[in-house]
């Protein structure tokens, strides 16, 4: 174990301590040892605190779980349950009618709607590329996707295609066509763009094929431009608060072949990411923790940057800098060439021992999250680096797996003692809700309230939300598979009911209603067609898995006005809170022998195919193959929820613990070839109980019933820490 310094009652890690007195703490006005002595008092306060929010977790399931075996055999009586969750205080009265007051809101929050990313910030490359997609190449993300089809002649290729070009051109001129008309013609009759004065303003004209000329069907849309030696360079529109710009290069090999010479159209793409200490990485110990802070606090000073080869080229990766152009009345205006960052902590259920206490007892990670990010974050604050987040001083920290509003209160209280010994004014820190907890659905209003001067985003989350929904009704009855869970009353009422709430309580114009992630980036054609759905259903967010798929989903928003829906949709009924407290059982349904191994197999090899990079080589969150090779975006959300859905068709009996073992043993020989040319992997059979990963994913079902929430970071951690010791032991 490595060294430790004891300051305020706490035992640090001398390479967390180093990282905070060296790199984090210089420049922000706060001293380290007085940061450790404010924070041990807040551990202190409010640790005991933490404990009984999971200790009543605790009491509730287990209420829960003696209510349904009691009534074992019976048809379920929603009335009753209902009555029931009243009781216990599960379900909580909701109050009077508010709205929330949160202020100092930037506008990617708060008014502009568009994509969100969500990246591991354990790595600097994935952490500076999602903080870069701010813009992104609308011919780029077109002629490298499925969404133009491989026919015709319009394959891909190793060199430029030009006929797959000529309908990436044609593709996005039809677009622009739609979102930012002229009054006659279209932009693939453009043969010129050029200013006209008009008063003491500039307008867009455009020469048309034909000789005549023209001008955008609706003015305002034109916000302004670049220039060189008089001729036009780079176009800004607007179409609902997000901007297109065009950019114009005759030299360009692009440019010289388009009869106005455009080169490229560009979107905004990226508005908001998320970076991520969760989920998304495989952080468990403070060799960990130091990777994801020093990369974080290098983002708010602006300085990460990281080299890697590409190609067999050496290419370092930085920020990218802000846009300026040049307004149609002649002033300058700046456009962040940056998403607006995020910062993701643990929930509460999360201890570490980076830091402890006196007598060596872990202490919670979501608390150490928040004051070492709250404290990076004031370099931005501060302006002290190369460029801001936040114009408006505030710190935006989401909080993943609360349960409920006591929890969300506490997180209030953690803020504000945060504030407190950072020097910070009231309310800097922010609050993202996530809505991935039965207990946080029911009861969203409340949680809400308890941070209705704080929340800026509330989003739902599938593959979390129905671990939990699982794992809740574990001891009622057999669920139906996966894919039938999807299409049941409760999921589109539990949908539904995050809008509604989050509109009925105000969010428009302030704060941010999300949607779940697009797992498969290279469906592009198929998101395309499909995710317009989440701005349809009034969500001014929604989560993608890369840049490229963040510049795709750009289109949405275009296509759909998320503030005009929201007000169409203020004036629908709430969603039933019935549904959502239905669950999706298989009741009298009798499944074959074929579909059952069928969705065992999926279930085995999505776990395998996970938890072999997590355990083995420290991956949270990467591309992985699905049982058909199809590659899928994946976090702990999706093992969460095949882990419980496993272990809930093994409490009913409808697969043994042998089948069980003997397909893992299967999709173990799957995982590995899908991973054969990895040079880090290493292969699970044929000696499966030699395997720590293979172990630890037979666990995760194996006992997943115990597992509190079915969370399954406790096993990961685990096995993940046994790893690194291993690796440890044989390289010293």
């Amino acid at each position: 174990m490595a060294n430790r310094v004891e300051v305020g009652g706490l035992k640090i890690d001398e390479r967390l301590h180093r990282l905070v007195r060296d790199e984090i703490a210089p420049g922000t006005g706060v001293k380290a040892d007085g940061f450790w002595k404010s924070f041990g008092a807040i551990v202190s306060d409010l640790g005991p605190r933490n404990r009984e929010l999971l200790a009543k977790r605790v009491r509730l399931q287990k209420q829960i779980d003696q209510w349904h075996q009691a009534r074992s055999g019976q048809p379920f009586n929603l009335k009753d349950y209902t009555a029931f969750l009243k009781e216990i205080g599960y379900l909580v009265p909701e109050g009077k009618n508010f709205k929330i007051t949160t202020a100092k809101v930037d506008a990617e929050i708060a008014s502009i709607a568009g994509a969100q990313l969500v990246v591991p910030l354990d790595n600097a490359r994935y952490a500076l590329n999602a903080a870069n997609a701010r813009w992104g190449s609308l011919y780029d993300a077109l002629y490298g996707t499925n969404v133009i089809p491989e026919e015709d002649g319009a394959e891909k290729g190793e060199a430029y295609n030009p006929r797959r070009g000529a309908k990436v051109i044609a593709y996005t001129e039809e677009f622009l066509d739609k979102v930012v008309a002229l009054k006659r013609g279209s932009y693939s009759d453009v043969s010129r763009f050029f200013l006209k004065r008009v008063g003491r303003k500039k307008q867009l004209a455009a020469t048309l094929k034909d000789g005549k000329t023209t001008s955008l069907a609706d003015g305002r849309k034109f916000l302004g431009y670049q220039e060189n030696a008089g001729e036009l360079t780079n176009i800004l529109l607007s179409n609902n608060g997000a901007r297109i710009e065009i950019q114009i290069d005759r030299s360009h090999p692009i440019g010289m072949a388009h009869p106005a010479g455009v080169k490229d159209v560009a979107l905004e793409a990226a508005i908001t990411t998320i970076e991520d200490c969760e989920d998304a990485v495989a952080a468990v110990d403070a060799a960990d923790k130091v990777t994801i802070y020093r990369n974080w606090c290098g983002l708010m000073k602006g300085t990460l940057e990281t080299t890697f080869e590409k190609n067999g080229r050496a290419l370092t990766r930085r920020l990218n800098p802000d846009k300026v152009f040049i307004t149609p009345t002649g002033r300058n205006l700046t456009l962040p060439g940056r998403s607006l960052l995020l910062v993701r902590n643990v929930g509460i259920h999360m201890y570490t021992d980076a830091v402890t206490m006196k007598n060596d007892e872990e202490i919670p990670e979501g608390f150490l999250d928040g004051m070492v990010t709250a404290l990076s974050a004031i370099h931005d604050l501060k302006s002290r680096g190369k460029y801001r987040n936040s114009k408006t001083g505030s710190i935006y920290i989401v909080k993943p797996k609360q349960h409920g509003p006591e929890e969300v209160a506490a997180t209030v209280e953690l803020f504000e003692r945060i504030e407190g010994a950072l020097g910070l004014k009231r309310k800097t820190l922010k609050i993202g809700i996530m809505d991935e907890e039965r207990r946080t659905t029911v009861n969203l209003k409340e949680c809400i309230r308890a941070a209705k001067d704080r929340v800026v985003f509330i989003n739902t989350g599938f593959l979390d939300r129905t671990g939990d929904e699982i794992h809740t009704s574990m001891e009622l009855g057999a669920m139906l598979p996966k894919e039938e869970i999807k299409a049941q009353p409760w999921i589109k009422a539990y949908e539904d009911w995050n809008v509604d709430v989050g509109i009925e309580t105000g969010f428009h114009g302030k704060a941010q209603i999300g949607k779940g992630m697009w797992t498969m980036p290279e469906e592009m054609r198929e998101m395309v067609r499909t995710k317009i759905a989440h701005p349809q259903a009034g969500a001014n967010t929604a989560w993608v898995p890369s840049p490229t798929a963040a510049t795709l989903h750009a289109l949405h928003y275009h296509y759909v006005d998320v503030t005009k829906r929201q007000r169409e949709l203020a004036k629908r009924g709430r969603a039933h809170l019935d549904h959502i407290l239905t669950p999706p059982l298989l009741l009298e349904r009798k499944l074959t022998s074929e579909e059952i191994q069928r969705e065992l197999d999926n279930n085995a090899q999505g776990i395998l195919g996970y938890v072999v990079r997590w355990v083995d080589q420290g991956i949270g969150c990467s591309k992985v193959p699905n049982i058909k090779d199809v590659g899928l975006m994946e976090d702990r959300a999706t093992l969460r929820i095949s882990s419980q859905h496993i272990a809930n068709w093994l409490k009913y009996d409808i697969v043994t613990k042998e089948q069980v073992v003997q397909t893992f043993q299967r999709m173990a020989q799957v995982v590995d070839r899908q991973n054969h040319g990895d040079p880090n992997y290493r292969s699970m059979a044929p000696d499966y109980d030699a395997s720590i990963a293979f172990q630890a994913a037979l666990e995760l079902v194996l006992n997943g019933r115990e597992a509190p929430n079915g969370y399954t970071e406790p096993v990961l951690h685990t096995r993940r820490r046994e790893v690194k010791a291993a690796q440890e032991k044989k390289s010293g």
